[in-house]
């Protein structure tokens, strides 16, 4: 049965061509142009997104249409990610105000937060101390808080306009008696606290990468995204900083993006543990306190 003209069916299948066919690079929290569309379908006319087949035949009006044409059209015509366009980012099913001050949240330790750091963390209850450097929109820092009830969480960035926007997100979650935000480089702000867990998705892209990103990473604040030569210029000061923070027993956790090989061969004798995400088991490294002594 063929939709009615001017539902959302009907736009729905025209903007996944329009899409299809716009050059586009995905991975801003779609990986597709199916879900993108069925995202701003859900966005722009606040229909939860797994209802909206309940309203595959409703017809939109013309303001509605509107609206959904132009956003459709600054994708394709910018290439500005679609999370910046609607101004909100999804990690699981967990919402964050964003804006082009802060990378779009991705982070694949999102999911492992989501399963309480399992196996790693045995009782999530008995997690006190957390901290989230390069924490951006603070996405990672609430989804710690949230899962490990009993812990406080410092969140640090050196960007003053993320910070904002991170403000912005601890509010929305009602969660600012528990999460204290930071403004300095790397955990300098905390190098007299002590934590359990420290986690981190800094900026890993390696200087050759940053020359041939698509035009879509172009949006997004450069320093959250360069990570100097190898990529992993912050990720060095940081193992030595969580030397210096962790207490015993605790961990470090840390996403480097494509970077394994240059960290396995840059630290070869330090037991980094590759975990298993959704992505592959190539992406985020954990090491414990003892191990990192060897570093200072």
């Amino acid at each position: 049965m063929t939709a009615p003209a001017n539902s959302i069916a009907e736009f729905y299948e025209t903007a996944v061509t329009q899409l299809e066919n716009a050059g586009l690079s995905f991975g801003h929290g779609c990986t597709c142009a199916e879900d993108e569309v069925a995202w701003l379908l859900s966005a722009t006319l606040d229909i939860p997104f797994d209802e909206l087949d309940k309203a595959w035949s409703d017809t939109l009006t013309t303001e509605q249409r509107a609206t959904l044409t132009q956003r459709l059209n600054e994708r394709c015509d910018t290439k500005t990610p679609l999370a910046y366009i609607l101004g909100e980012a999804w990690l699981g099913p967990y919402i964050f105000k964003i804006d082009r001050r802060v990378i779009v949240p991705r982070s694949f330790i999102a999911e492992l937060l989501m399963d309480d750091l399992a196996p790693w963390v045995q009782n999530p209850d008995a997690i006190t101390r957390v901290a989230d450097i390069c924490t951006g929109s603070s996405c990672l820092a609430i989804l710690a808080a949230l899962h490990f009830p009993n812990s406080q969480v410092d969140a640090v960035d050196l960007s003053p306009e993320a910070l904002e926007v991170a403000r912005i997100n601890v509010d929305l979650y009602g969660i600012e008696d528990r999460l204290k935000l930071h403004q300095g480089d790397l955990m300098a702000p905390l190098l007299d606290q002590k934590y359990d867990i420290i986690i981190s998705n800094p900026p890993y892209v390696d200087a050759a990468s940053m020359d041939s990103l698509p035009g879509e990473y172009r949006h997004e604040p450069e320093m959250a995204l360069a990570g100097g030569k190898d990529g992993l210029d912050l990720v060095h000061t940081l193992m030595r900083q969580a030397a210096q923070t962790l207490n015993p027993g605790g961990w470090l956790i840390v996403e480097i993006g494509h970077n394994k090989d240059v960290m396995s061969a840059t630290y070869p004798n330090l037991p980094l543990v590759w975990l298993d995400t959704d992505g592959g088991s190539d992406f985020v490294f954990l090491i414990d306190q003892a191990s990192l002594q060897t570093l200072i």
